[in-house]
């Protein structure tokens, strides 16, 4: 297991979520556009792997997107789901090579928060126990902090992706240097605990960097802000400059 200073070496890992190219072709029905053909540019551009979430209400990615992904992405992909046994067991069936467990509900916009791992943890170690079993490597959405880590492992999840929520919303630069250590910490506590470390949402082209050079930080999951500007400069270019920042900062 690596010490917090070596990891000075770790690569960071761009995955690039492309849950709303699938918003924008829900928007009206159609079959345009397609996120296996965003994924596809998005690894021309330099994406290390590609991130969807398969919600409950399938607002935007649907289980022909997922078969798809499978097929024709080169890296790796990375399934959000939420700990429920309707998506359980069609990722059992998948068995893709990343599975990220999140919280899920049917009213928010976008995730609000890490998994709640304070208690009635049973449905998450099982959703652990049958995801491990064909072969996915899990990771647990989390908040950043030390219970949320500590439990993470003991569940025996072998990653975290801590979520940069609150880091991404602060509304001043003294609010912002608080939540980066908090994140900075809750990294370094989930890798001597020899967890994976994986941090997102919410970040952007503005504030991806401090992040991005947090040491033991492997892999970051970045979705609208990428979309969005490939709205402007098409989805390659749009990667390519997200892996700039993200790489550039670790050189």
């Amino acid at each position: 297991m690596p010490s917090h200073s070596f990891a000075h070496f770790i690569e960071c890992r761009l995955c690039v979520n492309v849950d709303h190219v699938a918003t924008v072709r829900q928007a009206r029905g159609t079959d345009e556009p397609d996120p296996a053909r965003a994924a596809v540019l998005a690894e021309l551009g330099g994406a290390d792997g590609i991130t969807v979430h398969l919600r409950e209400d399938r607002r935007h990615i649907q289980d022909r997107d997922v078969d798809l992904l499978l097929a024709t992405v080169r890296t790796y992909v990375n399934l959000e789901l939420a700990a429920t046994d309707g998506v359980l067991t069609l990722a059992e069936a998948w068995a893709p090579p990343q599975v990220t467990l999140v919280p899920e509900k049917r009213e928010e916009v976008t995730t609000e928060g890490g998994l709640d791992l304070s208690n009635g943890t049973d449905r998450i170690r099982t959703a652990i126990e049958r995801l491990r079993g064909v072969g996915s490597r899990v990771s647990l959405f989390i908040d950043p902090d030390e219970a949320s880590v500590v439990a993470s492992a003991e569940l025996g999840a072998d990653a975290v992706e801590l979520h940069t929520g609150e880091y991404a919303n602060s509304p001043d630069a003294a609010t912002a240097n608080r939540e980066l250590e908090r994140l900075d910490e809750a990294a370094r506590i989930g890798a001597e605990a020899g967890l994976g470390i994986h941090a997102g949402h919410g970040l952007t082209y503005e504030n991806v960097q401090p992040v991005a050079a947090i040491v033991d930080c492997e892999e970051l999951n970045i979705g609208h802000s990428i979309v969005s500007r490939s709205v402007l400069v098409g989805i390659e270019r749009a990667v390519f400059e997200m892996g700039q920042l993200v790489r550039g900062v670790r050189a």
